[in-house]
């Protein structure tokens, strides 16, 4: 049960707001010397996994392209667009995006969404300004909104991509599996993803319901 000290010192960290990478690595070398390994050793297995996997930071390379694009007014023109279409909601909005996004995580195309490129530079200015049709809104209203916007890309993706056999998060599941004496095949584990992605779909697409219920209740209780 120790070597399960570093979720401890993951919840630990982050209910304490401390640096999310610091509290990673901690985590890491609690969980290793919790396995018996040596500091060195553990230090060079957290190396080992960097160089291994050196390839995820090539999505900073689009930082610079999207801060020029938002310095364009990409923002200000997406904001404009959706309050031109009629009955259009904040609910609506992130149910729509959610769809698209779960749909094309279970094809595979994972990147064709994401925090960076979409949610803030698009969907999140897009699901505020309907929510400023009616009245404007306060800014714990604006920060659970964003929130909002960025919890459906993330239940989206996180439940989507694995009914698609050829990615991270299956292979993962297979070899974490086997090293426990289970041998499945990918395609078992993506067709038993299918329930939980579809209950995750109706489910977080109830919540955005309730939020465009508490939205309009909001701007009658100020009315």
């Amino acid at each position: 049960m120790l070597v399960l000290s570093g979720i401890a010192v993951v919840i630990l960290g982050f209910a304490l707001r401390f640096n999310p990478l610091l509290v990673v690595i901690t985590a890491g070398l609690v969980t290793a010397l919790a396995a018996g390994l040596d500091p060195v050793a553990a230090i060079a297995a957290i190396g080992k996994a960097f160089r291994d996997n050196r390839f995820i930071a090539i999505p900073w390379l689009v930082l610079p392209v999207i801060g020029l694009i938002e310095r364009g007014g990409i923002r200000e023109r997406a904001r404009t667009l959706i309050t031109r279409i009629r009955g259009a909601t904040t609910g609506r909005v992130l149910i729509a995006y959610f769809t698209v996004r779960q749909i094309t995580a279970a094809l595979g195309l994972i990147s064709l969404g994401g925090h960076v490129q979409m949610v803030r530079p698009l969907i999140a200015p897009m699901a505020e300004a309907t929510a400023e049709r009616d009245a404007p809104i306060d800014p714990d209203t604006r920060h659970h909104i964003r929130a909002h916007a960025a919890a459906a890309d993330n239940v989206a993706v996180f439940f989507g991509e694995d009914v698609f056999i050829a990615i991270g998060s299956i292979l993962l599941i297979r070899g974490v599996l086997e090293q426990h004496g289970i041998f499945v095949q990918p395609l078992q584990l993506a067709v038993w993803a299918i329930p939980t992605a579809i209950a995750a779909f109706l489910i977080h697409n109830a919540r955005l319901l309730l939020l465009d219920r508490r939205l309009r209740a909001r701007v009658g209780a100020e009315a």
